[in-house]
Order: structure tokens, then C-alpha cells, then sequence
């Protein structure tokens, strides 16, 4: 039977064990944060350690399967053509020199090009060698979620996890050779590193915060929207919790935010930071300081540049296509993240973090929304935010009781099945299917096969290298798929004669507009020479025709 006096010492134990430890050596120091600033149960500590680290390695392997396996079976897109031909004139000529026009920053190559340089003295560059690295950020970007545990709960990290591990969106991008996806990644690099720099005050996160935006900044020049986007979500986050909490919410957030006390080394970090931002922006846009231009002049004017591009008509669309989009490809993420955002926002015992990740999800969706440019990549910038908002609703509903843990795993369970269905279709199936929304004016499997021919031509001629002309007017990735060949000539145009002995191969383009169509012209000027082996889509709209010298054709 308990005394008072026993209930008092009781008491006194469980207000001990409250206070934050004491700050003596190894200790990080710290004014930012306290435990308070979440509910108990989101600490993360719901699910048995060994348990949690169990499930986690799962998603993971999983995330690391979707986007690994047969990761060359796409063939390149247009864009990722382009990224290949920067890269291989930065691995073999040395030169890359940032041009704010033209495919955004410098990392995406400069982070590939260690691999590259191995596997091209190996013989073995190929897609799968450039697809490999947006891969491993892919994977990269289901760890940062993990590292969410403490803040969305174990259920919501776990579930926010496997979202963004088979979402069609995430996995699709991540086997393309293009910015986005180390773009998302830096951008949620940034928001795991304040938020443990926030609640331990440690400098190391505070230059891992600073190294993330940096790399953000010089991965793509729509960082700026990203950036905007996550400071109003935060002080939306932090103003609805504050008039909407109550009393014991406006203690925590005043206790949360409180001002950091510039003593000891705390300037030395801040400094410290900048300059660790300044460094990265002028390593990477100086091409590692050989291209002054591009620090003091390219990589600002990208921002002028890319701000009227976004209000042009180039890629205009109407402002409801990413919902259209994410109804399409993403509709459980986008139904769980709805149903994330409402519980943050109206349940009792608020949890800012998770207002937070709904505004800066929701935030990105307007913004691009309103913005008259949009290109289906785009839209995995704010699913990975989803998929957080999301996984909030599976820990609202796992923290409720053991019935209703049960409902959050059918929940999280059936929203795993359907997108995991969507992504295998997507990525092994239909990848240059365009009636996918994500499969975006992408490079038909046609193209590869005529590339093959191309190939076996030169073995009917005995070369590694035929001579190739090609006149058309649109013509990437190809150049990619000819890297090592330094005889295919791209003139676009048609000239007065061929010699089929010097120019085995010719390529023209089928098309409506009498402007664009070489293959009637060339005709006449091959004819008896060579013989039309095919024709071959390119990508939605484009249709290229194959001449081969006649005896070199395939009978």
C-alpha cells in the first residue's frame, strides 16, 4: 500500500528522469530542443529494438532490389542522353563547364565520375554504371525516412519508409540518370540535419545541414522553391501549434525554440557552416577551380534564368496535372498523406513535426501547381513528403491500441501492395509505355533495337566503328548509345550524295511536317545503293528510318 510519502519520492523519481541529462564532457552542448517537444509515444520506442532494425533492413533491401535490378532495361531518355554525353566529356576530355541554360548543376556528373573512370577502364561503362549512382541516392532518401523514427513514431517511420521505397514515382526516377532524385534527397539531407541539430545543438549537424543545402543548391537551380517551401512550412508548423495547442503546446514550443547562447565555440560553428556552404557552391560550379564563370556569374544568373522558364509555355500544363498525376501513379500515398495531414493538424496533442511535413508536402504540390512548367519528376519533391504525412497516419492509428495496431498494418500493408503492383508494372513492363504519366515523351525500346543493327552491320563489315550519318533533326540519347564510336557524324540535314563504301550507314526521320522530313529526300539519293532495313520509333513523334549499305543489309 502506498504512504504519501512514497507516492512523493515516486513523484520526485519520474521529474529526475524528465530533466535533460547533464552537460559535462562528451555531452553535446546544447539550447535547441527538449524531449518534450514530442508526445512520449513518438519517440520512437513502440516497437522492440531488434524488431525495428529487422523491418528497417527489409525496406531497404527492398528499396535497393526495385532500383537495382535489370537497371540497363530502360533504354536512356533524351535528357539522360544529354547527362551521359556531359559525363563522358568530363571523364575523357576533362572538361565540364556549367552552363546555367542548359540541364542544371554540376554534382549529379562530378558524383558519378569516380565510378565511371573505373568501370570505362574496365570496358564496362554502360546505363547501368550512370543509373547506379541516382540509385543509391534513391536508397539514400528510404534511410533519411528512417531517421524520422523519433519524430513520426516507429510505425510512421517504417511505413513512411516502405512508401518511398516502392512508390512508382521514387522508384521509376531513381533508375534515370537525371538531377531529381540526389536533388530530394539533399532536401531531405537538410531537414534530418536541423532537426538533430535543433533538439542536440552538436555542430557536426550543423555542417551536415550546411553541406546538404550546399549540394541542394548546386544539384538544381529550383533549390530556391524547395528551400522557400520548407521555411514557410516550418513557421506554418509552428504558429498552428502554437494558437491551436493550448497552453502545454505553447510551453513546448517556446521551450522548443529557444535562442541559442553565442558563447564557446557556437560562433566558430556558425562561421564554420557558411563557410562549408561557400566552399561546396564554389568547388562544384567551378568545376573543381578551373571554371571561375561559372561562381561568380553562371550560377547566379541560373536563378533569373530558370524563374522565367517556370512561367513560360515551355512544358505548360494545366494547374490541376500533378494531382491528375498523383491520382494516376500515387494514389495511396496521396490518400494517406491527406488523411496524415488532417490528424496533424486537428488532433489534440499536436505534433509539429508532423504539421511541418504536411505543409512542406502540400506547400511544394501548390507551388508547383501553380507554376505553368511541369514535367512528371518534378512530382517525387513533395511524394517523399507525402509519404512522411502518410506514415504519420499509419502511427496515429498503431498508437490508438492493439485493434487498432492490427488496422494501421492492413492499412500500411494494402498501401505497400498497390504501389509495389504499380512500380513493378511501371519499371518492368511499361517503362516506354506513354501512356503512363510517367513515362514522359521517353525512348522507345525500338530505338535499342535499331542500335543493335547498327552493330551487327559493323560486324558484317568488320569494324568496331561503321561510319554512321545521321540526318535528322532529333536524334538523343543517341550519341550515348555511340560513345565509342567517333565515325557517327550528327548533321541533321541531308547532303548532295552518300558514298555507301565511306558512309555504310545513314539514318532519316519519317514525319508529317515536310520541314523535318529527310526520309523523302534522301530516297533518291540512296537509291540502289543502299536498302531500307526499318523504321524505328525513337520516342512518341519521332520515327527514324535505317539505311544500310545493300550488301551490308540483313537479308
Amino acid at each position: 500500500m502506498s504512504t504519501a510519502s512514497t507516492r512523493r519520492a515516486r513523484k520526485r523519481q519520474r521529474a529526475a528522469a524528465r530533466q535533460p541529462p547533464p552537460q559535462g564532457k562528451g555531452q553535446p552542448r546544447t539550447s535547441f530542443g527538449r524531449e518534450d517537444l514530442l508526445p512520449a509515444v513518438e519517440t520512437g520506442q513502440e516497437i522492440p529494438e531488434h524488431v525495428w532494425f529487422v523491418a528497417a533492413g527489409c525496406v531497404l533491401i527492398a528499396a535497393a532490389a526495385l532500383r537495382v535490378v535489370a537497371l540497363g532495361l530502360k533504354p536512356m531518355h533524351h535528357d539522360e542522353g544529354v547527362n551521359g554525353f556531359f559525363l563522358m566529356n568530363l571523364l575523357r576530355q576533362g572538361v565540364y563547364h556549367y552552363d546555367p541554360s542548359n540541364y542544371h548543376g554540376p554534382t549529379l556528373y562530378f558524383l558519378t565520375l569516380p565510378l565511371a573512370y573505373v568501370t570505362d577502364k574496365l570496358g564496362a561503362l554502360d546505363n547501368w554504371t550512370l543509373r547506379l549512382v541516382t540509385a543509391a541516392f534513391g536508397v539514400g532518401t528510404v534511410w533519411l525516412v528512417l531517421l524520422l523514427r523519433r519524430y513520426v513514431g516507429a510505425f510512421g517511420a517504417l511505413a513512411g519508409a516502405a512508401l518511398v521505397a516502392v512508390s512508382p514515382g521514387c522508384v521509376f526516377y531513381s533508375r534515370y540518370y537525371i538531377h531529381e532524385v540526389p536533388f530530394v534527397f539533399f532536401t531531405l539531407g537538410v531537414v534530418v540535419a536541423a532537426l538533430k541539430f535543433y533538439e542536440t545543438g552538436a555542430a557536426p549537424y550543423l555542417l551536415l545541414a550546411s553541406a546538404s543545402a550546399a549540394m541542394l543548391f548546386a544539384t538544381k537551380e529550383t533549390a530556391f522553391i524547395s528551400v522557400g517551401t520548407l521555411a514557410l512550412a516550418w513557421a506554418c508548423a509552428y504558429a498552428w501549434v502554437y494558437f491551436t495547442g493550448g497552453a502545454r503546446a505553447r510551453d513546448r514550443a517556446e521551450s522548443g525554440l529557444a535562442k541559442f547562447v553565442p558563447e564557446g565555440s557556437a560562433p566558430l560553428a556558425f562561421l564554420g557552416a557558411l563557410a562549408l556552404f561557400a566552399f561546396l557552391w564554389v568547388l562544384f560550379y567551378s568545376s573543381f577551380f578551373t571554371h571561375s564563370k561559372g561562381v561568380f556569374w553562371d550560377s547566379f544568373k541560373a536563378f533569373d534564368l530558370w524563374s522565367k522558364t517556370g512561367m513560360s509555355a515551355f512544358h505548360e500544363k494545366p494547374a490541376h496535372t500533378y494531382v491528375k498525376w498523383l491520382f494516376e501513379e500515387e494514389s495511396p500515398v496521396l490518400l494517406l498523406a491527406c488523411l496524415g495531414a488532417a490528424v496533424a493538424l486537428f488532433e489534440r496533442r499536436k505534433n509539429r513535426f508532423a504539421v511541418f511535413a504536411s505543409a512542406w508536402a502540400f506547400g511544394l504540390l501548390a507551388a508547383y501547381s501553380i507554376i505553368k512548367y511541369k514535367t512528371p519528376w518534378l512530382v517525387i519533391s513533395f511524394v517523399v513528403p507525402m509519404c512522411v504525412a502518410g506514415g504519420y497516419f499509419v502511427q496515429w492509428l498503431a498508437r490508438r491500441g492493439r485493434a487498432w495496431r492490427t488496422a494501421a498494418l492492413a492499412v500500411a500493408g494494402v498501401a505497400v501492395a498497390v504501389c509495389l503492383y504499380q512500380t513493378v508494372v511501371l519499371n518492368f513492363l511499361k517503362y516506354d509505355d506513354d501512356s503512363y504519366p510517367y513515362v514522359y515523351s521517353h525512348t522507345r525500346r525500338e530505338a535499342v533495337e535499331m542500335v543493335r543493327e547498327i552493330e551487327l552491320v559493323g560486324e558484317r563489315a568488320g569494324t568496331d566503328e561503321p561510319a554512321v550519318s545521321i540526318a535528322a533533326g532529333e536524334y538523343w540519347p543517341l550519341p550515348w548509345y555511340f560513345r565509342d564510336n567517333p565515325r557517327v557524324g550528327y548533321s541533321g540535314e541531308v547532303y548532295g550524295s552518300y558514298d555507301p563504301q565511306a558512309t555504310p550507314v545513314v539514318i532519316g526521320r519519317k514525319s508529317d511536317d515536310p520541314k523535318l522530313n529527310t526520309y523523302r529526300k534522301l530516297l533518291p539519293l540512296l537509291s540502289g545503293k543502299y536498302t531500307e532495313v526499318g523504321t524505328y520509333a525513337l520516342r512518341p513523334g519521332v520515327d527514324l528510318v535505317l539505311f544500310v549499305r545493300s550488301d551490308l543489309a540483313p537479308k
